[in-house]
């Protein structure tokens, strides 16, 4: 199969610029700046027309629960990654919060056999630490995973490490094997102290949704960050702090200390719980308009504190979502809608397109050392993405959404962007609204 994506301009390694791209097999062949003579088109399986387009390596989305296995009412592996696939992102790794937890070998091998045929785009899956299992973890093969997944904070799945002892095991782990520590970062006590305290002066087990953020507090984030850092330093382990959400992490982050920062804390803010009610309810919680302000700041080129850009793309049945602080389940689906989210921040003057790429191409490839992917080069996996600017706005509405749960809290916006292709190791599984289900992606190799 060989393919030509003709006329668009490449966003990649920093430059936009118009070329063309030729796709032979699963890999991208060569890359023409001054374009392909139009002699040899009738030697190519398929053209794609990006005229006035953009190409893009497609998004690695480091931070997804595709609910698969154990709650696949709300979700699977095979309804999730088409969903990405819409959404131009062609690679996502998987946490370890499922029924069975991924925190044994032999789970870690079954995810991965399942999602062979079933997920149409790359996947890889994380291993989850516990308080005990850390001689599983030293089995680990390297190559077949992103790194570790720590929860310092209990959250949806309780897989919360809390002593002393084996958290200093884990991160001396994670150092010796090389592998980043991906850490939810919240402080359990301060929570539970918090939700003691919103329970009594408001005389409700289940306080409003716009208690939230006070609850999971900024507090409760900045000191279970610390903790982590301090070990970080301690063992000089490579830690990747997941979702930030407050102004005061940032501060934290540099050197052996990276960041990622959520699609949901850049678009959302405290206020929007009053339209959005727990529909936004995630963990942790959306803060206030100063922190996301900080986020978006922390995009940018000359204020570089955030490394990645990911979904934590986490669904619920609408039933789920239904109550308050307490009762509501914490999570949204954002896959599919992550890109043209952030194309609209582009618009917005918040970063350029080519940090854009950076924050969820780049930076995702080398972070967590996947091989001969995230990048628009000869030799590497043909993954690619193919936006276009629209020449009016679109509504996002209920028909669009492809995750199970059958909902987004992004309903209602309008958007300036679409993906028009998006092609999964030289299969175009998705083409202007024409999905391909018969392709699939394959496992990630790292390091």
């Amino acid at each position: 199969m060989r393919i030509l994506i003709k006329g668009g301009t490449m966003v990649n390694e920093g430059t936009c610029r118009k070329a063309d791209l030729v796709i032979e097999n699963d890999r991208i062949k060569e890359i023409y700046d001054k374009g392909i003579d139009t002699c040899c088109a009738n030697s190519f399986d398929v053209i794609i027309d990006a005229e006035g387009a953009y190409v893009m390596p497609g998004v690695i989305d480091s931070h997804v629960h595709f609910r698969e296995p154990g709650l696949t009412h709300k979700a699977d592996m095979e309804t999730e990654s088409r969903a990405a696939a819409y959404g131009g992102v062609t690679t996502v790794f998987d946490m370890p919060n499922t029924k069975p937890q991924t925190t044994t070998l032999a789970a870690l091998a079954e995810k991965q056999h399942t999602a062979s045929g079933k997920m149409h785009v790359n996947y890889a899956f994380f291993p989850g630490a516990t308080n005990d299992n850390i001689e599983e973890l030293r089995r680990l093969d390297v190559h077949a995973v992103p790194g570790i997944k720590l929860f310092m904070g209990s959250s949806t799945g309780n897989m919360l490490v809390d002593q002393e002892e084996a958290l200093d095991a884990v991160f001396a782990l994670a150092k010796e094997k090389d592998l980043p520590l991906m850490a939810h970062c919240e402080d359990t006590e301060v929570i539970n102290a918090n939700m003691a305290y919103y329970k009594q002066v408001t005389g409700c087990d289940d306080p409003d949704v716009r208690l939230h953020p006070l609850i999971r507090s900024e507090e409760a984030c900045v000191k279970s960050s610390e903790l982590g850092v301090r070990l970080a330093k301690k063992h000089g382990t490579r830690f990747h702090i997941a979702h930030v959400s407050t102004e005061k992490e940032l501060s934290m982050l540099g050197g052996n200390v990276s960041g990622e920062a959520t699609v949901a804390h850049l678009m959302f803010a405290a206020p929007d719980y009053d339209v959005l009610g727990a529909r936004i309810k995630c963990n942790p919680a959306v803060k206030m308009t100063k922190d996301r302000d900080a986020l978006r700041k922390a995009l940018s080129l000359g204020n570089a504190k955030i490394t990645t850009v990911s979904t934590d793309h986490a669904p619920h049945t609408i039933e789920e979502k239904q109550g308050g602080a307490a009762h509501a389940m914490s999570g949204m689906p954002m896959v599919q809608f992550s890109l043209v989210s952030m194309l609209s921040l582009v618009d917005e003057g918040v970063l350029t397109m080519e940090h854009l790429v950076d924050l969820m191409c780049h930076n995702q490839a080398v972070l967590f050392g996947v091989r001969e992917r995230g990048f628009l080069r000869p030799g590497y996996k043909a993954d690619i993405a193919v936006v276009r600017r629209c020449d009016a706005p679109w509504t996002l509405t209920p028909n669009r959404i492809q995750s199970k749960c059958g909902w987004s809290p992004l309903e209602g916006r309008q958007f300036n962007w679409q993906v028009c292709q998006t092609v999964v190791n030289g299969n175009v599984i998705y083409n202007d609204g024409v999905f391909d289900e018969r392709k699939y992606g394959e496992q990630v190799d790292f390091r």
